[in-house]
């Protein structure tokens, strides 16, 4: 006889991936009370607290808490340089003159008119590398990268509304906060695929990420997505600002580098990575890849610290530009190891080690565009460490 309550069983399950499952009624049964009713803006779970980790001029993304390639705008990585501005959208305007034949200003209503496109694609800031000691997680080593779907006009119809010059084969994107970003882009990316976008993950963009409109850049480094759009201008030779010039440069051996348009291919196993804890048996490894010049068409994991390689599988639809999400399933037998991942994308281009980088641009190389292959330790009592590397 039960008694009036739903006796506790305990039942075994066969599967590796769980144990037991424990069946009866929680002392906190939620279907004995009434529930929060709607409201005005929906929130998480109190007991789900994704958060970025922010310093003075920018935030990251916790990578490693994510469940598909699309990051919630409110996670999306930060980089600034003077703060975020508070522009009103009815006083928005974006000047667009140099080499065309109708210098013209657009009002956000103006730029709603175009015909709209959506694209999904990732920004990642051109600095994105950190290591240095165990205790990082994917969020430490790179998480200034994040995807969105984006809706906006193509530049390529702004173009043609003010006739551009076919002879002119720069232009300038000017921002609106308080350090005037301003950068030098090819015109044949603005011709390609770059986008004025004013909408995020289906609502307007928020502040942080440019509001009312921002540059809209697939596959080029961060900082020259400028955010709070409100000047281009078309010319036939770069600016060389400072953002060209004394930043966003790095040596190469006996050389400097500048205009370093593209984010090399790259990627990072989020699960299992620290300070995660995992047990002997099965475990789906599981993390994403990306590529500024196209799409991911491999992603390989090794378990054995590099020694063989296995082929991930990737989520589908792999898209241009984007975030890949790709999954290997591997049986840990309980020892010390270490599992690392490398991206291969549809120009041949294959993940480097560090050791390769340092090899091609000499050991006094900066922070920008580094995209080594990244290693995870699997410690016998189930924990995992990042495997820090040191390229000075």
């Amino acid at each position: 006889m039960l008694g009036g309550t739903l006796a506790a069983a305990i039942l075994p399950v066969t599967s590796s991936f769980a144990k037991y499952i424990q069946v009866g009624v929680p002392a906190d049964d939620p279907t004995k009370r009434i529930g929060l009713g709607p409201s005005k803006l929906g929130t998480r779970s109190p007991f789900e607290s994704p958060l970025r980790k922010p310093s003075d001029i920018s935030s990251r993304s916790p990578l490693q808490d994510f469940y598909s390639t699309i990051t919630p705008a409110d996670l999306h990585f930060e980089r600034h340089h003077a703060g975020i501005p508070n522009i009103d959208p009815k006083q928005y305007e974006l000047l667009i003159h140099g080499m065309v034949e109708r210098p013209m200003k657009f009002s956000l209503a103006d730029l709603k008119r175009f015909p709209s496109v959506t694209k999904t694609c990732f920004i990642e800031c051109a600095g994105n590398f950190r290591t240095g000691k165990e205790e990082m997680t994917p969020q430490d080593i790179l998480g200034l990268t994040s995807q969105s779907e984006w809706t906006g006009v193509m530049l390529s119809t702004i173009f043609r509304e003010v006739g551009a010059d076919s002879k002119a084969t720069w232009f300038l994107a000017e921002g609106g906060d308080a350090s005037v970003m301003t950068r030098s882009i090819p015109a044949h990316k603005g011709w390609e695929d770059a986008m004025i976008v004013y909408a995020q993950n289906g609502e307007a963009i928020r502040p942080a990420q440019g509001y009312p409109a921002r540059l809209l850049l697939p596959g080029y480094e961060g900082n020259m997505n400028v955010k709070w759009l409100r000047r281009l201008e078309l010319s036939d030779q770069p600016w060389m600002t400072r953002e060209e010039t004394s930043k966003y440069t790095y040596p190469v051996k006996d050389k400097i580098r500048m205009f370093s348009f593209e984010m090399d291919a790259r990627s990072i196993i989020t699960f299992p990575s620290f300070p995660q804890k995992v047990e002997r048996g099965w475990i789906e490894i599981r993390g994403i890849a990306w590529t500024g010049r196209g799409k991911i068409v491999k992603v390989e994991v090794s378990t054995d610290a590099g020694k063989t390689w296995n082929e991930a599988r990737l989520q589908e639809p792999v898209l241009d530009k984007a975030h890949t999400y790709f999954r290997h399933l591997w049986q840990w037998n309980g020892d010390d190891t270490e599992i690392l991942s490398r991206a291969i994308d549809e120009t041949g281009y294959i993940q480097p080690t560090l050791r390769q980088l340092v090899d091609a641009r000499g050991t006094d190389m900066g922070g920008y565009h580094m995209n080594p292959i990244t290693s995870w330790q699997i410690k016998r009592n189930g924990s995992v460490l990042f495997k820090p590397e040191n390229f000075k």
